[in-house]
């Protein structure tokens, strides 16, 4: 089987209002990604999807467009997709990072050999190592102090046992926050804090000595991208356990941050890691090294959902059951793309056995969100 062709589309879905995200990054009230069909001479066609934020990554939807088009596309023509170490090699050859733009072409091609070999992408990685339903955390932006307690008590009311807090603000209003949350959860619930590297090595520590009656049950991203030393040192003077998320992007990363024994946990997913193959390489390695590993989220839509919940299945280092991860992102927007869309029943998200990534692209509701350059 061959690679004939590379399509890509560049969409903007907005989030439902309610659903408006802001952290130590700034708002996000829309979604502005790039969808990657992949076409094949044996009629088999598999999809991909590039979550890009400028701020996060550094990638933009537009960019993101023209290096699938001009530069990975070409180079994965003519390619058999089944080989996705080969195909990742080619992608690495022709320029480096651009971690969710590669992912969407590897996950296209995983796609296609899960089509071809009729069988869910979670067997092919090995097989489920837990059920097909996973149990998710809620990410709540950093809000008002009304604003957090009015969606906490919501939460509480869907069934939500974990709540990750926005902070990596000033360091009073993250106080106030993570307060009022913990307060409206009561005292069972597991409470987490996320700072997207807003706080300093300083700022961290201060802020989790203050929250120590608020019991934090992950303390993630604290500090700024590549200072591990400043990362080591907030895990060795607070009591959460760390989870380093926004910097570490590739297996190099997470050799860092276990060489400087930076952090408890891992937060992975294919598109920061550059695809499905590369995140599961970051969760063995980590795994073989004593430290865990848990789903994160770009606010994916149903796509980029499904290739993070079969790596999720797949993997016996995805703690996910002690440490929940984020997989809702298609909740968060106004329109789901998919015809069979993933299933998200308050914080529980079910994947099914269907071939491949499991889900169908409506190409007339992606037509009716197309960007136009």
């Amino acid at each position: 089987m061959r690679i004939t062709h590379v399509e890509t589309t560049a969409v903007c879905i907005p989030l439902k209002p309610e659903r408006h995200m802001v952290t130590a990054l700034g708002w996000h009230r829309e979604s502005k990604y790039v969808l990657v069909r992949l076409g094949t001479d044996a009629g088999i066609e598999g999809v991909g999807e590039a979550t890009v934020m400028p701020l996060w990554s550094g990638e933009t939807v537009w960019g993101a467009k023209a290096i699938l088009d001009q530069i990975f596309g070409p180079a994965v023509i003519g390619a058999d997709p089944l080989d996705i170490d080969g195909i990742n090699r080619r992608m690495d050859r022709t320029a480096r990072h651009n971690w969710f733009a590669k992912s969407a072409i590897e996950m296209a091609c995983w796609d296609i050999a899960g089509k071809a070999a009729n069988k869910p992408v979670y067997e092919l990685l090995g097989g489920a190592a837990r059920p097909l339903t996973v149990e998710c955390r809620f990410s709540m932006g950093a809000y008002s102090p009304e604003r957090a307690r009015e969606l906490a008590l919501e939460l509480v009311g869907r069934g939500f046992q974990t709540i990750k807090v926005k902070v990596g603000g000033p360091a009073v209003d993250d106080l106030i926050r993570v307060r009022t949350v913990r307060e409206a959860i009561g005292p069972d619930r597991k409470l987490t804090i996320d700072a997207n590297c807003g706080w300093d090595v300083d700022t961290a520590i201060h802020c989790l000595h203050e929250m120590e009656d608020c019991r934090i049950a992950l303390n993630e991203q604290p500090t700024p991208d590549g200072d591990y030393h400043g990362l080591a040192r907030v895990r060795r003077e607070t009591k959460p356990p760390v989870m380093a998320d926004d910097m570490c992007f590739d297996l190099q990363h997470a050799r860092e941050l276990i060489l400087h024994r930076a952090c408890d946990l891992i937060s992975v997913y294919p598109g920061k890691n550059g695809g499905i193959s590369k995140s599961k390489a970051i969760v063995d390695f980590a795994g073989q090294h004593g430290v865990g590993c848990s789903i994160g989220s770009n606010l994916e839509w149903d796509i980029g959902t499904a290739a993070m919940a079969h790596l999720v299945v797949a993997c016996p280092n995805m703690q996910v059951e002690k440490f929940p991860g984020d997989m809702l992102g298609p909740e968060y927007h106004a329109t789901r793309i998919v015809t069979n869309s993933i299933e998200i029943a308050g914080p529980r998200v079910t994947i099914t056995d269907r071939p491949g990534l499991g889900v169908d692209v409506d190409w007339s509701i992606v037509k009716e969100h197309e960007m136009k350059s």
